[in-house]
């Protein structure tokens, strides 16, 4: 009993720090919920929205040009991929060594990374070097070197990572789970390419693909930090304004990832990973916020959710169970993921896919509702809006998403404003059809 009273005792003071915490950071993410975020046009027309804050002596950047990897042509995959780990490998006159030695000097961060939808770079400087700062990134954006030297050193890097993962029982799995639900379909392909694509690709391979995607109509941008609308200005000129006008993308179709699939990776593992695939919906969609609520009370939050306390906390399966919506910008999916013991996969899928069929026949409780909306308005600022750099990421996807520069004011409202109704039709709608299921571990039911 002693010990019962010190466990009740722990967990009251646990709550109450936890709350003295929260109260402390919440007036600082209740003014940046309501930050202004100002639309910001260069004189050679390049937008950005920029929210000014001069706390920090920091000026952060992030960007993103449509196409990524989705534009690798047929047997040269992972050619987006290479590229973003080139930019900071020599640009303009400087050769690798020299401007890494630039970036150094004016206290820089940057980096590239290629995305299935999009290639993305982002720089943090101090506002003092953001002169110097800005002219390297710009370098970097308009007059990579793609010199030999450096294409074969990030190229033995990504064959490295290539060869350990044909090794690897989860990413094997990956690989046949893209297949079989996107088939030929770009998304199905591995974003760091094969032994064979990579070894084919050449510098001009890497400025074709540079000079098609970098161009002025698919870029959005975002800026947070110590400096104002008109210095701004010239600095989207001077980065982004001698950029080609078009880009020449490839045409990418949209895509349903194909139901009703059964992926059985067979590994002897100790452990078994499950994932199911079930339709999704798109960012724009009316019903998006139902589904969102819907998804949250299912398997998002990570210890309320209904997964989470049949599969975890009910029954010990596993360390936890979860769903997300996946928003590609040809496909979407809602995803439920989790692993167990080996011996105890069958029971666990068998219990996954029961709380999945409750939720499509019956939906949400009222006060499952009302609970989850006032989760998903709270945790907003704690999750997207505790940094510049945060902020920027942020306002950047809202860009990506076609959202509107007003969103944030906008969104509690949008939650608020979903009805039970709504919700329970779009669980039915999401979740009635047969998924798309992988398994990775022995075969079902060979242990136990």
């Amino acid at each position: 009993m002693r010990g019962s009273a010190d466990l009740g005792q722990w967990r009251v003071a646990l709550a109450v720090l936890l709350l003295a915490i929260l109260f402390l950071i919440l007036p600082p993410l209740t003014a940046r919920a309501a930050m202004n975020i100002q639309q910001v046009t260069s004189p050679k027309g390049i937008t950005a929205w920029l929210v000014e804050d001069y706390s920090v002596p920091i000026v952060a950047i992030r960007f993103a040009f449509d196409g990524g990897s989705t534009q690798d042509p047929a047997g040269k995959e992972g050619l987006a991929n290479l590229m973003s780990g080139l930019f900071d490998e020599g640009a303009g006159d400087l050769d690798s060594e020299a401007f890494q030695a630039k970036l150094d000097e004016v206290g820089a961060e940057m980096s590239f990374d290629a995305r299935r939808d999009g290639t993305y770079g982002s720089m943090r400087m101090l506002a003092e070097e953001r002169d110097g700062a800005f002219d390297l990134l710009g370098m970097a954006v308009n007059h990579p070197r793609f010199d030999q030297a450096p294409i074969d050193r990030i190229r033995a890097q990504v064959l490295s990572g290539i060869i350990a993962n044909e090794r690897d029982p989860n990413t094997i799995a990956q690989t046949k789970w893209l297949r079989a639900i996107y088939g030929t379909h770009p998304y199905s392909r591995p974003d760091e390419g094969t032994r064979q694509s990579i070894a084919t690709i050449t510098p001009s391979d890497l400025a074709a693909f540079h000079k098609a995607n970098f161009a002025r109509s698919g870029l959005h941008v975002a800026v947070v930090g110590a400096i104002d609308a008109e210095t701004l200005k010239q600095k989207l000129d001077a980065v982004f304004g001698d950029l080609p006008q078009k880009q020449t993308l490839a045409p990418v179709a949209d895509i349903a990832p194909k139901l009703g699939e059964h992926v059985e990776v067979d590994y002897d593992l100790p452990q078994t990973s499950l994932q199911l695939a079930y339709p999704g919906v798109d960012r724009q969609a009316p019903d998006f916020f139902a589904a969102a609520l819907m998804n949250e009370i299912l398997g998002g939050s990570a210890f309320t959710s209904r997964l989470y306390q049949e599969v975890r906390e009910k029954r010990g399966l596993a360390y936890g169970a979860s769903s997300g919506l996946v928003d590609h910008q040809h496909a979407n999916a809602l995803v439920v993921t989790t692993a167990t013991r080996s011996d105890r996969a069958a029971e666990t899928l068998a219990l996954v896919r029961k709380v999945v069929k409750e939720m499509a026949d019956e939906g949400p409780t009222e006060a499952e509702l009302e609970a989850t909306k006032k989760y998903m308005v709270g945790a907003y600022a704690i999750s997207n809006l505790d940094s510049s750099g945060s902020i920027a990421a942020t306002l950047l996807e809202l860009q990506l998403d076609k959202l509107g520069i007003d969103y944030i004011q906008r969104r509690a409202a949008l939650i608020n404003g979903v009805s039970l109704d709504q919700v329970k039709a779009v669980a039915k709608k999401l979740l009635s059809p047969e998924p798309s299921i992988m398994v990775v571990g022995p075969k079902l039911g060979s242990k136990g």
